[in-house]
């Protein structure tokens, strides 16, 4: 450890080893040094325009700040827990490289807005790339939807077959989530794109500053109105962790469903050498790890979002020590995020194909076209009522038999009601049913090309 104390002449004596150790954020928040050095030369330049210091000695501190951020990129500059934190490192390595100039750094702010700008910051580019892994994901399905508009597969409800659908439609429900996903991310980006930086520690400062400049520098759309609030506030972060929980959701629900998919039981996809590994003792196995990942991966971010959660609701005002908290918990969720949206565009992209002939099989071995018997009752004239308990006398009727609807000879169905033609066997037939489901939304597959144009009109 350091024998200079990082505090003023309040204190007499250094921290202890251990609690340096603990106190210590450096191991972590180095993440954000790219930031912490841009909002400082934006703190810098506004210093000097506002006349806090001179032009000349803004200059040299902007020139030691980049000079420390090419160091960091160089890998020559790695602070230690002696530094405590990214903010201090930064500040002393301006010194060491300018002299007494960089003690000006921190005039008119605090590390309180000096940290929250820093994570702004980051959070800003990391939505924006995140964006951008949405739409990679967004593409690599509609892929798939393009290519099976007219291939079918059981729909289910409570995991039972319940009607055939359009392959496509089951995969642009996902498209829908992703998209929800990426406007959510918008809307957060907008919250977290307001400027803290110039609140000071909590009540502002007596320096003439001027935030808006700084915020300008910095791209910020607006600045705190509160300085109590701009250092205090995580609703913006506790907004991402939630958007980023609910990414998961949806990677999670259609993982279950490849990982059912991939099964002996329904290979309904056949999953590729290049996303898929093998047992140890089991040659002939195929595991849908990447799938399985993902949804273990899942908790790891509901749980950043209940820790943050848990940290803000019995914090007084202002800043507190808790809201160190914040960074891991956010910095693994960025990073869990991103590699699970990439490695299940791979996966969509290059490792799996769907087995169109075993779908096909599938939609023509159940009872799914029974809704379209009682819909096709009550276009004759029966009452929907009637017509549904009917057709599930019939179902039992050819359970009993050992039949599908599609096995049962015409006189069959006239036994059953007097109103069934011939025409009853196109109205049941799979693609019938699924192209007769044409209302707005619905899995008919003319809704389902203009369900692609208008999700690539937004996109």
């Amino acid at each position: 450890m350091t024998k200079k104390q990082t505090w003023s002449d309040r204190f007499e004596t250094s921290l202890h080893p251990v609690i340096a150790v603990f106190n210590a954020s450096i191991g972590f928040d180095i993440e954000l040094i790219e930031y912490d050095l841009t909002g400082s030369i934006a703190h810098a330049k506004m210093l000097g325009y506002t006349g806090i210091i001179t032009p000349e000695e803004a200059q040299t501190l902007i020139k030691g700040l980049e000079e420390i951020r090419q160091e960091y990129r160089d890998g020559n500059f790695n602070p230690g827990v002696d530094q405590e934190d990214v903010h201090f490192a930064v500040e002393r390595r301006l010194t060491e490289i300018v002299g007494d100039v960089g003690k000006k750094l921190h005039t008119g702010r605090s590390r309180n807005d000096q940290v929250g700008t820093d994570i702004r910051l980051y959070l800003r580019d990391q939505i924006q790339q995140i964006q951008g892994l949405l739409r990679n994901w967004q593409q690599a399905l509609l892929n798939h939807a393009e290519n099976h508009i007219e291939t079918l597969i059981p729909g289910y409800t409570h995991l039972q077959r319940a009607q055939p659908i359009s392959l496509a439609h089951h995969l642009m429900a996902y498209c829908q989530m992703a998209q929800r996903d990426w406007e959510r991310l918008s809307q957060i980006y907008d919250r977290t794109n307001i400027s803290p930086l110039g609140c000071g520690a909590l009540a502002g400062t007596t320096f003439p500053i001027d935030r808006h400049f700084s915020a300008k520098e910095l791209g910020f759309a607006s600045v705190y109105e509160n300085s109590l609030d701009g250092v205090s506030d995580r609703d913006f972060a506790i907004e991402f962790l939630c958007a980023s929980s609910l990414i998961m959701v949806h990677l999670s629900r259609i993982s279950e469903e490849l990982i059912l998919w991939a099964s002996q039981e329904f290979s309904f996809i056949t999953l590729k050498d290049n996303c898929s590994t093998g047992s140890s003792i089991m040659p002939q196995k195929k595991n849908p790890d990447i799938p399985e990942l993902v949804r273990g991966k899942t908790g790891r971010v509901f749980g950043h979002l209940q820790g943050l959660l848990t940290i803000m609701k019995g914090l007084p005002l202002a800043y507190n020590k808790d809201l160190q908290e914040d960074k891991e918990g956010i910095f693994d969720t960025v990073d869990t995020v991103k590699g699970c949206l990439t490695a299940m565009t791979i996966l969509l992209s290059e490792g799996l194909e769907f087995r169109i002939s075993r779908l096909e099989e599938a939609v023509n071995e159940d009872f799914s076209n029974a809704t379209d018997v009682a819909d096709y009752l009550a276009s004759k004239g029966v009452p929907f009522r009637e017509a549904y308990n009917l057709v599930g006398k019939v179902v039992k009727t050819s359970l009993g038999a050992g039949k599908l609807l599609k096995d049962l000879t015409i006189e069959e169905w006239q036994q059953l009601h007097p109103a069934f033609e011939t025409d009853i066997y196109q109205a049941i037939a799979p693609k019938q049913v699924v192209s007769a489901r044409n209302s707005y939304g619905g899995t008919g597959f003319e809704q389902i090309k203009q369900a692609i144009t208008n999700l690539k009109n937004k996109m």
